[in-house]
């Protein structure tokens, strides 16, 4: 390998590797400022790498409005190792979320925790929904 192509490979290396964490950033894409807790029920269940994520109905008790939140978790190999299996969350179930708010105004969150609470596993059982301690300020 000569010179350049080496010099070249580097440059790309370092070039990817910022993207690379800057995808897998907390604090690139929520806002640990902006807590919220919300109640509904599951929609969808995306049990993939690199990060599990699954989609509530939460009703607006004030107007009766129903809006789709998604929610992210950790990675589904570290989510295993804390409890969960794909079938915890169950499509018609009621969980309550706590997490944080994207940063982009869109209606998605961090989940820090979800408690099953109504149907489903054990209702009232709360379980860790970030397998990592990567909360960062």
């Amino acid at each position: 390998m000569n010179i350049r192509t080496m010099a070249a490979s580097i440059a790309a290396g370092l070039l990817l590797s910022g993207a690379a964490f800057a995808h897998h950033s907390f604090s690139a894409e929520f806002d640990a400022s902006k807590p919220i807790k919300l109640t509904g029920i599951v929609t969808k269940v995306e049990w993939t790498n690199p990060h599990v994520w699954f989609y509530i109905n939460v009703k607006d008790e004030a107007t009766g409005e129903v809006t789709n939140w998604g929610a992210e978790m950790g990675p589904p190999h570290g989510l295993q190792r804390s409890g969960w299996r794909r079938e915890t969350l169950k499509i018609g179930e009621s969980v309550t979320v706590d997490g944080f708010l994207a940063r982009n105004g869109e209606k998605r969150m961090n989940a820090r925790t979800v408690t099953l609470t109504a149907t489903g596993g054990r209702p009232g059982q709360t379980l860790d929904a970030d397998s990592s301690s990567r909360q960062e300020n």
